[in-house]
């Protein structure tokens, strides 16, 4: 633990994490400055609570009362290329990430959990899994619960699990979980990031404090990460769908744990062979932890996913809706639509992060009917699809409403409609939550009128 007791320390953005560091700074006697670029007005909220707190502020942009701190706490939203973030380099004050701050007070053994997709999935199941030991345990990170949320509750000779970002790795120094979950690499936040070599370089830095006595879980199908787990000075677990000689595989239907079979393919609620392989990353860990499999096979055949990723959002006459508002790389688009057998009618859109669209053109011929484009990235999605697509199939709608009465004007009864917009959602909405709950809406309202229509 460090000692941050009377220290100056700014905190940069007033988002959830930023708030919640402020909080957990204050509690241990720092004097703590919170700076956020939004205006107040349309940060009241926050506001109100940073005055409840007694935690001095500003909103609207930065001062130079920034510069006047033993070291700087970071919103995972602020690229390291900002001229704030220059100067506090040049200047030599120290910047962490709210996940590094955080892990100054976490007393539990953290799992922490990293990749390109399946994280949430990942980090809420294997939350699932702990809590039945430990009922309090720590669930947070990048799944929307910030870790220094619940440093409070976490306890020594308990486990807890993080979800690890590759904006919240740019800024560790002594983050250091028991146990590392290396899921999957793919382009992503190509927006932020010069290439996919610096992508990976974030993410990898979770390995940067490992030890002899920790452990790491990585995907054995994946090249990247199998190099990056074989040069780990840590305990090595794999896990793979094609390996046999992985820890955690498949065998005849059957998820294969250490070389027992440990529950039927059949009775895992997740579907999928992507979800296959998260549930395989989170028992392994599970079992590190000293979760019986008893436990695990009850818990993996009640746990249906998480919300916003390949959710049933309802169903109107026999059309099938699907929120997957969590999908905002080109890889996560394609696991979806690898996800159904039936005709899908696909919406997707959004603010551009750098993502090949075309690498889809394929599969977007064979599984897609009819395409609703909506965002910033019409253009650049439109460009990579038209021509394995008829020009009427394709569409671009001004507002996800629209959207959502477009595509089910094109489905038949059977069909999937599909929402995975392979995109972020800052261009129409603060989140991805509030885009899924929008569409969710959406999906209920098109029902609402529909069964009035039917009366």
């Amino acid at each position: 633990m460090r000692e941050v007791n009377g220290k100056h320390i700014v905190v940069l953005g007033a988002a959830r994490s930023g708030i919640a560091a402020a909080k957990l700074l204050k509690r241990k006697g720092a004097i703590v400055f919170v700076s956020e670029k939004t205006s107040q007005a349309d940060k009241r909220i926050e506001a109100q609570i940073l005055k409840d707190e007694k935690i001095e502020f500003e909103f609207g942009g930065h001062s130079e009362k920034i510069y006047q701190s033993d070291l700087a706490v970071l919103s995972p939203g602020i690229p390291s290329s900002t001229e704030e973030i220059l100067q506090f380099q040049r200047i030599g004050i120290p910047l962490f990430s709210e996940l590094e701050i955080a892990s100054w007070f976490c007393t539990a053994n953290l799992i922490a959990v990293t990749g390109s997709n399946g994280k949430t999935t990942t980090t809420t199941l294997l939350g699932a899994l702990l809590q039945t030991r430990w009922p309090d345990a720590v669930v947070a990170g990048n799944i929307g619960i910030p870790l220094s949320q619940q440093v409070d509750q976490s306890l020594p000779d308990t486990w807890g699990v993080v979800e690890v970002s590759s904006f919240q790795l740019e800024f560790i120094d002594s983050f250091h979980p028991k146990i590392v979950i290396l899921l999957n690499l793919s382009p992503n936040h190509l927006d932020r990031y010069e290439d996919y070599k610096a992508y990976t370089h974030a993410k990898l830095g979770i390995l940067k404090n490992i030890s002899a006595m920790d452990y790491v879980i990585g995907n054995r199908d994946d090249p990247l990460i199998y190099e990056a787990v074989k040069r780990a000075g840590a305990r090595k677990y794999y896990f793979s769908s094609t390996d046999g000689a992985a820890q955690a595989g498949l065998s005849q239907d059957n998820l294969i744990l250490n070389g027992i079979k440990l529950i039927s393919l059949e009775k895992i609620a997740l579907k999928g062979i992507h979800n296959y392989m998260n549930c395989m990353a989170a028992v392994l860990a599970a079992e590190i932890a000293g979760i019986s499999r008893d436990t695990m096979k009850e818990i993996l055949s009640g746990f249906s996913g998480v919300e916003h990723r390949l959710e049933k959002a309802g169903c109107v006459n026999e059309i099938t809706f699907i929120n997957d508002s969590k999908s905002t790389t080109v890889e996560s688009l394609r696991v979806a639509l690898m996800s159904f057998k039936q005709p899908i009618h696909l919406i997707a859109g959004g603010r551009d992060k750098g993502g090949d669209f075309s690498e889809l053109a394929g599969l977007i011929k064979e599984k897609v009917s009819s395409i609703q484009i909506i965002g910033e990235a019409r253009n650049k999605i439109i460009k990579s699809w038209q021509t394995v697509l008829d020009n009427s199939s394709i569409s671009m709608p001004a507002t996800l409403d629209e959207a959502v009465h477009a595509a089910y004007g094109q489905a038949n009864a059977g069909d999937i409609v599909l929402f995975s917009p392979a995109c972020a959602s800052f261009d129409m909405f603060r989140n991805y939550e509030e885009r899924g709950k929008t569409f969710k809406a959406l999906v209920n309202a098109l029902k609402e009128e529909n069964e009035k229509k039917n009366k």
